[in-house]
């Protein structure tokens, strides 16, 4: 029994003539195996890179007792419920300074955010909240009563991080806000897993590549473009094959050259009912592949599955660039046979291969997130399929999120993508969307 067999085998209601969306998603969240090279790096070279170990901090965060404000510390034991609070000021603790010297009751030390609390003192007035007055070389303030209570402004040690414990867990995404605080604890590397790399390819006797003159029936391909910059913003090592025609041998060199070099292979086209079947019947002669019909708009067909890693006499496609060697993937590279229309292409990157291939990375698995927002137009949508209509979410004048669709929904105006910043989710079993009702979207920034 194949692994495809095995998986669909542990799902109730499995037909891949009449896949939902989740289910989908459940299957390749079954289906996919994390990398497992590990490489350490460098912080500038570790963005968008996934966690392949814990970060444990060396020490506490913050190190010591120190002043959230600029302001004035003291023992907050001599505060009292009725009265006003006079304190004489006696010197200064710069942040990287620590102040030295003793604090008498009456007295206090004026402090910058972030310095060493001095010794017995736990408290601190911000320094627009005081009375300031001065006698001379004497300087004294006032606090008004109530304003404080004890241990008010300051921050404790290890109130942040404690000596040995996770910073950073396995799996997370190596964000600017994460690099940064993996520089707050001195750490110059980080292990990380090693970046997925990707490879390819449009098919299709119709499709011109830029540069290629126009003729008739053929159109340029714009397919190659949106998934290359779908896997660079996920941080993939991507493989660009570029168009590959409707020939057996052909379509064999690039199955079997990318499976040698891939850890995934991604195509656009020739995996819809009708269409040549040479790209069909490659898939099912070198992999483990299952060919589905999802209940969704637009994407309706998709292969996935897994291509043979075994190299293929015709070296056709150069090598991929960077210093990672070859796919150590022994299974073989996933397979993700899109569907040959743009939007559609788009759609199911976003729907069911960025969460798998996030997954390939090593990184925890995530739900989607989704955004509410207020539909300012009716949509008509039938129960029984999920769909993915391209909106622009922009923000009402009561402060609330709103959302229109772009015009045409056909799965290959590409322009009603471009203006679109994140698609409206119509799940499986809703119904018509009326003015005002409220809708699920996946934004596009940071997907895409």
């Amino acid at each position: 029994m194949s692994t495809i067999e095995q998986i669909a085998a542990q799902l109730q209601g499995y037909d891949p003539q009449a896949m939902t969306a989740d289910g989908v998603q459940d299957f390749l969240a079954r289906l996919v195996t994390p990398v497992r090279d590990v490489l350490e790096l460098p912080l500038f070279e570790a963005l968008g890179r996934v966690l392949a170990a814990d970060v444990i901090s060396p020490f506490d965060v913050p190190p010591h007792d120190n002043s959230a404000m600029d302001g004035y510390a003291f023992s907050g034991s001599q505060l009292a419920p009725d009265a006003a609070l006079e304190l004489r000021v006696i010197g200064t603790a710069l942040a990287g300074k620590a102040w030295q010297g003793s604090v008498l009751p009456g007295q206090c030390v004026k402090i910058m955010t972030g310095a060493v609390m001095p010794a017995g003192l736990d408290t601190v007035v911000p320094q627009e909240f005081v009375q300031l007055n001065r006698s001379g070389d004497v300087e004294r303030i006032t606090i008004p009563v109530g304003l404080l209570r004890t241990g008010d402004n300051r921050r404790l040690r290890g109130e942040d991080l404690a000596q040995g414990k996770a910073a950073l867990q396995k799996g997370e995404l190596l964000t600017p806000a994460r690099l940064g605080l993996a520089a707050s604890l001195g750490l110059e590397t980080v292990k990380t897993w090693r970046p997925l790399r990707v490879a390819y390819f449009s098919t299709g006797d119709e499709i011109l590549s830029l540069g290629e003159a126009p003729r008739e029936g053929a159109v340029y391909d714009s397919n190659r473009y949106t998934v290359f910059g779908l896997l660079s913003r996920l941080g993939c090592q991507v493989i660009d094959m570029g168009v590959v025609r409707d020939d057996p041998a052909l379509l064999e060199a690039a199955f079997t050259d990318a499976a040698a070099q891939a850890d995934a292979i991604i195509t656009s086209g020739g995996v819809s009912v009708g269409e040549a079947d040479y790209t069909k019947a490659m898939m099912k002669k070198l992999g483990d592949v299952a060919f589905w019909r999802i209940a969704m708009r637009p994407g309706r067909p998709m292969a996935v599955g897994r291509i043979s890693s075994i190299k293929s006499a015709f070296s056709a496609y150069p090598a991929s660039t960077g210093s990672y060697g070859k796919s150590s993937n022994e299974q073989g590279a996933m397979l993700f046979g899109l569907p040959g229309n743009p939007v559609a292409v788009m759609v199911t990157f976003l729907a069911f291969v960025r969460p798998a291939l996030l997954r390939m990375m090593g990184a925890k698995p995530e739900p989607t997130l989704l955004l509410k927002a207020h539909s300012t137009e009716a949509i008509r949508k039938k129960p029984g399929r999920t769909e993915y209509q391209r909106g622009r979410v922009s923000t009402a004048p009561d402060g609330s999120l709103q959302v229109k669709t772009t015009g045409s929904q056909g799965s290959g105006v590409l322009r009603s993508m471009a203006e679109a910043n994140g698609l409206i989710v119509l799940h499986h079993g809703q119904g018509n969307v009326a003015v005002g009702d409220e809708v699920d979207v996946m934004m596009f920034d940071g997907a895409m």
